[in-house]
């Protein structure tokens, strides 16, 4: 819905209503107090004028002193550099000024963003139940902490042994032969469904039985379905160069030598 227009002022006291209206509410800088005043008049000098004593007068920080006291405000919440720099350049102000207060305000509290990281870390989440690493990394990135800083962070903290990756919980609930299963009717070797399985970080522990009681029951047969894979190629099993290259398919594919074999003994040509 398009915001009405604002009353518009008849006079110059009335701009300087407006501004301390604004200023009463929060800090705002220099130019998010002229494109708020410029809604209220098209009269530049009144705007100008107007600014002009509101600085001098401190109703209104210079852009430089505004991010000073942005970043006293900031660090002590526990917000990070990198977030206090999105922030204030998003308002408008220069990338000098933005380091030149992270800088000496850093100095005059000494501040140690490491420290800073793992006290905010240790305040936000006591333990890490209910999240991901991926999850911590991307809050205490969005509050303003580097890579470092994080690792920092988690290094100290006392539950830092639980927090684990989304695919590791993922992980937890899967179902180890049901997963054989679905991948073997994929058509894949044993080797290749034990390096999915690891990589998903799947825990493998029981691979083996599990594996020998599907085949026991005819649930998993590694022999038919090498060669049902060889079966929907065309190689020509006659020419060496093509017979070559079916074995490293297959290999690919996860099966062993023996599987690889007793399928290409059923189609010599294709």
């Amino acid at each position: 819905m398009q915001r009405a227009p604002l009353r518009q002022a008849k006079t110059i006291e009335n701009v300087f209503n407006s501004a301390y209206w604004y200023l009463g509410q929060q800090d705002f800088t220099i130019n998010e107090i002229r494109s708020k005043l410029a809604r209220k008049t098209d009269n530049q000098q009144w705007i100008d004028i107007v600014l002009a004593r509101l600085v001098e007068s401190g109703y209104l920080k210079k852009d430089f002193d505004f991010a000073v006291r942005y970043c006293q405000s900031a660090f002590s919440s526990e917000l990070g550099a990198g977030a206090i720099r999105r922030k204030l350049l998003r308002r408008g102000l220069s990338a000098a000024d933005i380091e030149q207060a992270i800088e000496q305000v850093m100095h005059e509290q000494q501040l140690d963003t490491f420290e800073m990281a793992t006290s905010r870390l240790l305040n936000r989440f006591e333990n890490f139940n209910g999240t991901s690493k991926e999850k911590v990394y991307t809050q205490m990135t969005t509050k303003g902490f580097s890579r470092a800083e994080i690792d920092h962070a988690l290094s100290h903290h006392p539950e830092s042994d639980t927090l684990r990756t989304k695919l590791a919980i993922k992980a937890d609930k899967v179902d180890l032969t049901a997963e054989i299963i679905k991948l073997f009717k994929k058509g894949k070797g044993k080797t290749l469904i034990l390096q999915e399985l690891k990589q998903r970080l799947i825990d493998v522990t029981d691979f083996e039985e599990a594996l020998y009681q599907l085949m026991l029951i005819d649930e998993v047969d590694f022999y038919q379905s090498c060669k049902d894979q060889l079966a929907k190629k065309r190689y020509n099993l006659s020419d060496y160069k093509e017979k070559s290259k079916a074995y490293a398919y297959l290999s690919r594919k996860g099966f062993d030598s023996d599987e690889i074999q007793e399928a290409m003994k059923l189609y010599p040509s294709s």
